[in-house]
Order: C-alpha cells, then sequence, then structure tokens
C-alpha cells in the first residue's frame, strides 16, 4: 500500500512527519501501539489515515465532547465519513447517527468514555465492526498525569469486549513514569513504544518578572495584531476581569472557565475557534484537546501548577508550525498564595506533591538556564550542548555576578541550625536567621544564638529565599519532600564550603520598566516589497477563508490552515496543477476550493 499518495490524496500533505509513518505502519499490521508526539506534531493523522484505508470503524475515545464536532467537520472536509456521539445530541440525531454506523457507512466514530462504557453500547460497537480503539489523551488513564479522569480508568472493559482490535493510545506529553502506567492501565500487549521528542523549535519560551501584568499582556497583544492567543488565569475572577478590560481597550476577548454555564463557555470557545475573538482569557478548563492550529501566543498571567502543565497549556501555540511565543509572568506573590493553597490541602500525599511540583515550576521560572533545555530534561530527554537561541536566558543571557560571600553566609548557616539543633529547617527559616528576624520559631530553638544570625541583613528574606533556590539548582543544597522541606548541604555544598571555592549566581528575573503600548499596527515586514505584498495577499486569503468557513458552520482552519495561505501567498500558483502542490490541499479541497483561491490570487493587483 503506498501511504505516501494516500496521504496527499486526501490529505494534502506531501510527506510524514517524524514517527507517523512507523507508528501507522506498525496499527495497520494489528500491535498495538503507545505513541508520544507533541503538540502539532501530527497525532491525529496516526488513527485517522489508517480508518480510510483499512475496513471496520475506528473507535476514537476523546475527553472532550465539546471538540467533537470540529474533528468530525475536519474529516469530513477532506471526504472521510466520520460522526461523533454524545450528550449534546438529541434523540432524532443519535438515531440517525447510530442508523449510519449499523449500515457500515462511517469509518470514524468520536466517544467520550462515558458513553463507550455506557450500558449496552459495548455491545453495539461489537456489530460495528471496530478494527482499532485510538485512545486520545492517554494520559488521562495515570493519577500520575496532569489531567487525570477516572473514567478512563475503565477503558479495560472495553479492551475486554473487543479483544481482536489493536490499541493505539496517543499523548502529546508524559512523563516516564506516567508512560508506564498507561501502558499497564491499558493492557497493552507486546506495544511498539514510540516517544518523540518534546522540542518544539517554533516556539520562542519567555520569562517575565510580573509588574503591571495587565499592561505587559496588553502590550504583547498590541505586538501581534490579528493574531489569535490565550492567558491562562489561576482564577474565575481574573479570568473574566482580564477579558472585560481587554474587551474594553479594543481586542475582542470572552472569558472561559468552568463556572461559566455549558452553552456560554461552548459559544466562547466557538467564537474563538472560529476568528471572531481574539483571545480567550482562562482557566485551566480551558484548552485540553483544542486543535486550533493558529494560536500565536499563550501567556501565563499566574504561575502554573505543574511542570507538565504548563508545558501543554504553553504547547497550545504554534500547532501549525509557524513562530509562536510562550510567556510567563513570574510574580514571588504567586509562589506565597499557592504555597498557602496547597498546606489547605488535607492529604498529606497530596501536599507533598504539590510542594514538589511547585518547587519544580519556580526552578523554571528562575533558571538562568535555556528554557528549553530545562523543559526537555523533565521529560528525560538531553539537549544539545548549544542554547537554544528562542528563548529569553538565551537570546538575553542573564547577568552573572560574584555569588562567593552570599553562598558561604547561606551555606554556614545550614550547617549551623544543623550543628546547634540536630535537625534541618527549612528555606524561609534559614532567611529569617539570616535577616535577624524575631520569630517564635527563631526563639524557641534559640537560633539567635546562632553565629550567622543576622549576618545576612544586605538582602530582605525574598532575596535570600531566591539565592537558596539558585544553590539548589547548582546541586549545593538539597530539599527533602517529606512532610516539612528541610534544606540539607549536599557533599558538593561541603567541598564548596571548605574550600571557600568560588561561586557565580545570576541576576533574577527583574522587574522590567512598564511597557509601552504600541499602536494597533502592522508591523514592519523585512526585506523587500514583495514581501509587503505577500503579507497583504495573505490577508485577503485569510479573508476569504472566513467566508467560506461561515457559510458551511466551520472553523477557518477546516478549510485552509495558515500554512497552506501563506505558502499560496508565496509562490502564487495560476493553476490547479500548482495549486495541487500546497501543502493541505488533496483531491476534495482541490475540488471544492481550488477555482475560489485561484481566481482571488489571479485577481491580487498587489495593492
Amino acid at each position: 500500500m503506498n501511504l505516501s499518495a494516500v496521504l496527499k490524496q486526501s490529505f494534502g500533505f506531501d510527506s510524514f512527519r517524524p514517527l507517523q509513518r512507523e507508528i501507522i505502519e506498525d496499527s495497520l499490521a494489528g500491535r498495538d501501539v503507545f505513541a508520544l508526539l507533541p503538540t502539532g506534531g501530527g497525532k491525529s493523522l496516526c488513527y485517522q489515515l489508517p480508518a480510510l484505508v483499512r475496513p471496520g470503524l475506528t473507535l476514537v475515545v476523546s475527553p472532550l465532547i465539546s471538540l467533537m464536532k470540529d474533528q468530525v467537520d475536519a474529516m469530513e472536509s477532506i471526504g472521510i465519513p466520520a460522526v461523533f456521539l454524545n450528550s449534546s445530541l438529541g434523540a432524532p440525531e443519535t438515531a440517525g447517527r447510530i442508523g449510519r454506523l449499523e449500515r457500515g457507512e462511517c469509518r470514524l466514530l468520536y466517544a467520550a468514555p462515558e458513553r463507550i462504557l455506557s450500558e449496552g453500547f459495548l455491545g453495539d460497537l461489537r456489530r460495528w465492526r471496530v478494527s482499532l480503539i485510538a485512545v486520545d489523551e492517554a494520559h488521562c488513564i495515570s493519577e500520575w498525569g496532569h489531567d487525570f479522569r477516572p473514567e478512563y480508568r475503565r477503558l479495560d472493559q472495553l479492551r475486554r469486549a473487543l479483544p481482536d482490535a489493536p490499541v493505539l493510545a496517543l499523548t502529546a506529553t508524559a512523563t516516564a513514569r506516567v508512560r508506564e502506567d498507561i501502558l499497564r492501565q491499558l493492557h497493552l500487549k507486546n506495544p511498539s513504544v514510540y516517544v518523540a521528542s518534546f522540542n518544539r523549535p517554533n516556539l520562542t519560551y519567555r520569562v517575565s518578572a510580573k509588574h503591571k501584568a495587565y499592561a505587559q499582556v496588553l502590550a504583547h497583544v498590541k505586538k501581534t495584531p490579528g493574531e489569535a492567543g490565550i492567558v491562562y488565569c489561576q482564577s474565575r475572577r481574573t479570568a473574566e476581569n482580564l477579558a472585560g478590560r481587554l474587551n474594553g481597550d479594543g481586542i475582542p476577548a470572552r472569558p472561559y472557565h468552568a463556572g461559566l454555564d455549558a452553552g456560554e463557555r461552548g459559544k466562547n470557545q466557538d467564537l474563538f475557534l472560529r476568528d471572531e475573538v481574539r483571545v480567550v482569557c482562562a482557566t485551566i478548563a480551558f484548552g485540553m484537546g483544542i486543535h486550533k492550529p493558529n494560536v500565536r501566543f499563550v501567556i501565563h498571567y499566574d504561575l502554573p501548577k505543574n511542570i507538565e502543565g504548563y508545558y501543554q497549556e504553553s504547547g497550545r501555540a504554534g500547532r501549525d508550525g509557524l513562530p509562536a511565543e510562550c510567556v510567563l509572568l513570574f510574580g514571588a506573590g504567586d509562589t506565597v498564595k499557592y504555597s498557602r493553597f496547597i498546606e489547605e490541602k488535607p492529604d498529606l500525599r497530596e501536599r507533598q506533591i504539590a510542594r514538589a511540583q511547585l518547587q519544580q515550576v519556580v526552578h523554571y521560572a528562575e533558571s538562568a538556564a535555556c528554557r528549553r533545555a530545562e523543559l526537555l530534561r523533565y521529560f528525560g530527554e538531553e539537549p544539545g550542548a548549544a542554547g537554544c537561541g528562542a528563548c529569553d536566558n538565551c537570546l538575553t543571557p542573564r547577568e552573572t555576578y560574584d555569588g562567593t560571600v552570599l553562598a558561604q553566609k547561606f551555606l554556614s548557616c545550614v550547617c549551623r541550625v544543623r550543628e546547634k539543633s540536630g535537625f534541618g529547617v527549612g528555606l524561609n527559616h534559614l532567611a529569617e536567621v539570616l535577616t535577624g528576624a524575631d520569630t517564635e520559631k527563631i526563639r524557641r530553638w534559640k537560633h539567635e544564638e546562632l553565629s550567622t544570625y543576622g549576618i545576612g541583613k544586605e538582602c530582605d528574606r525574598r532575596r535570600w529565599a531566591a539565592i537558596g533556590r539558585e544553590l539548589m539548582r547548582l546541586g549545593f543544597v538539597s530539599q527533602t519532600a517529606g512532610k516539612f522541606s528541610i534544606l540539607e548541604l549536599t557533599p558538593a555544598g561541603r567541598d564548596v564550603l571548605k574550600a571557600r571555592a568560588p561561586v557565580l549566581l545570576s541576576r533574577g528575573v527583574e522587574p522590567p520598566p512598564p511597557p509601552a503600548v504600541p499602536a494597533e499596527a502592522k508591523p514592519k515586514m523585512r526585506g523587500p516589497g514583495d514581501r509587503v505584498c505577500e503579507e497583504a495577499l495573505f490577508e485577503r486569503l485569510r479573508r476569504l477563508r472566513k467566508k467560506l468557513a461561515d457559510e458551511r458552520n466551520v472553523p477557518a482552519y477546516i478549510v485552509f490552515s495558515d500554512v497552506s495561505l501563506r505558502q499560496m501567498a508565496r509562490d502564487l500558483p495560476a493553476d490547479e496543477r500548482q495549486f495541487r502542490q500546497i501543502s493541505g490541499v488533496g483531491d476534495k479541497k482541490l475540488r471544492e476550493f481550488g477555482r475560489i483561491f485561484l481566481s482571488e490570487i489571479a485577481g491580487y493587483g498587489g495593492a
């Protein structure tokens, strides 16, 4: 079977992305497969193409019913008959779709696990000749994952009901521990395991000190006129407030959070997907499975809860492979606020996990090292030796200074506390000892008698805490993960203290000056005048795409992606043969849209 020919004829792509061909070939051979591909890496194609060429029905287990319609519309737009079944459908619609499934007219069925495991549905699936079970967002099955869904745990019933159907488990983010859990919980039999690189080279990562945060958000949105983005917030109130202020400043924005009723959430999401709204201000309730490819920026207004969630949320930018930016606004107040939330958790184990996760996020935000390397190492992937050239720390390296004296004071304090009390203490207490604070714990443990008491008054407690965290990153201090987070010297720390070895520390993420808000104007285009014309034609093609999408009641990207439109604007195809070479143009889209777009391109005079 010529998979490349099918890829071009139906999907309009000239080549497979990394690992797609191997995953598809193993799946078609009847093997169970686990595939970890980054967001934008083409997970969906791994079950869509096999559904097209193999007899029977491909069942797609999807956790979000709100996106199933768009997924089905995307399949129908390229000629693959597909349906979804969920609670949004009335009885007549459901009956009609079940009739199509009974007659074997569909290649793909999207359904949530609750529907699949409902009474009688497993028997229906046996009749419908399921030839592949695709479990999307498979990390939801693991309690160690960032988005655990208890209903996913029951999918072993599906495996027992359809023992002959191979399983394809797909996710965009999972640590080694989560991967093992997925394999075990889904009972994958001798599976092929594919793990792609977590690197998203088209994304630029930045961390900025949180300072007049709304002005920072507005400046960034104004910097990317006409482009779509997501602003993630910790609370519903913040999401509502930000959306309201953006609208007041002329930026079409909507909130999205669990406090809105389902109708309003769906409406706001739909407006965003269809380019009626530029910005969604959302809690983490928004985003999983979002297939909008042209999100050009993701801003974290508040500190994310863990690195895994941050990677997934920031990864919703640039799914189309074009450049996009991920910005994290980091403020010490967020760390204090989350620490209080953690201490309110009733379960000890939950508190311990949450503390460790918060520590990892703060480490990422404060680190002077390459952001991309930090993310890759978290997922067990070793980055290249050179910097990425696409994060703030690589583009504008942090200034370093001789921190030997400060390091000696901090390490000595850790040592003296242990010697006097026989036990270690936490980071905040060490900062209080160094600054000479008068607290109940210091008096109770007589730490005002220490030789290191008050020797660090040149820095405030917040600065000492940051120095302590950097010494942890440098490997001179370790932190336990028990009920109380205790700091201890490592062997390397003892050597530095004993030898008085020089220690270089980095400046923190400094608050920027209040950002100037640029006028809402197109950025200057680099290069010759034809680049300006190309951008102008791209905008005309975007307006045409929007009109055609509205007529069909689908999101604009289902007609063509930004990647396709930019290639049209650059290559200026003059006939159907040339238009056929555009990425994303398959047989059905050539027939449906070829003449319309060719006419628009031909009629463009460059004005």
